[in-house]
């Protein structure tokens, strides 16, 4: 465990000087702010933008707090994904490029706790920016909607964290598997379109992390049916991925 903090703590110090930790904050604050605003007020943005405007808005029932749920989600999701690819594809690759992982690993240090402590400080980054986007996102909904269950509210945000983690660790498996950070890049996004294309297919997409965001929505909105079956695939692929980069990392020369 003494190993595993030293890492750790080196991993996290690495996340704030490269401004990783900042980036993703900032992003995913700004987008906690605006996705309330956008709820509301998208309306009366279409109706200045089009011709038409005055006529389409008569037909747009009110905004409510659902319309603020859902470009939240929307925009935390997809934002989140795409700051997981390019935060975690660097993780290993990067550093195997330069040679700083083989220093580090003649300490000596177990690659697995090597690899264990690079996703745990993504894990932490990006908890960090779903808490501040959650609190921003609550704030604001509040001011413009009504307030929101508090449980169901962290929840939703929990889910949103779990979603996001399934693509750091399958980014930090393509970041194992590469040689640069191009490549790493590259695979992971394949990872994103895959799952994608699964998800969009009855019943499969059931079990698949997508499905994650349905549940999520249905916490605040309608309570809904829970997606227990889609959470532990989630959880499968996070462990799969950090197993399968553990057992690849251990035959690679450095």
């Amino acid at each position: 465990m003494r190993i595993l903090w030293v890492v750790l703590r080196k991993e996290l110090l690495e996340q704030w000087r490269s401004y990783r930790l900042v980036i993703v904050g900032v992003v995913l604050l700004l987008f906690g702010l605006a996705s309330p605003l956008l709820g509301k007020y998208a309306p009366e943005l279409l109706r200045l933008a089009l011709p038409e405007g005055d006529e389409i808005l008569s037909l747009i029932p009110p905004p409510t707090v659902a319309d603020a749920v859902s470009q939240y989600l929307k925009n935390i999701t997809q934002f989140g994904v795409v700051l997981a690819v390019l935060m975690a594809m660097g993780s290993v690759a990067q550093e195997k490029d330069k040679g700083t992982a083989g220093l580090m690993l003649a300490k000596p240090i177990p690659r697995g706790i090597f690899l264990v402590a690079k996703f745990v400080a993504l894990a932490l980054t990006f908890a960090s920016g779903i808490l501040l986007a959650a609190i921003a996102g609550y704030y604001y909904t509040l001011l413009l909607f009504e307030p929101l269950g508090f449980a169901a509210w962290l929840g939703l945000n929990a889910l949103l964290l779990v979603f996001i983690l399934v693509y750091v660790a399958l980014t930090l498996l393509c970041s194992t598997l590469a040689e640069s950070q191009v490549v790493s890049g590259g695979l992971a996004l394949g990872f994103v379109v895959i799952l994608s294309g699964l998800g969009a297919v009855p019943r499969l997409g059931e079990f698949l992390p997508g499905q994650l965001n349905t549940w999520a929505a249905a916490l605040v909105t309608t309570g809904g049916e829970p997606a227990w079956a889609a959470l532990g695939v989630s959880i499968g692929l996070i462990i799969a991925a950090l197993v399968v980069a553990w057992l690849v990392f251990q035959r690679q020369e450095l």
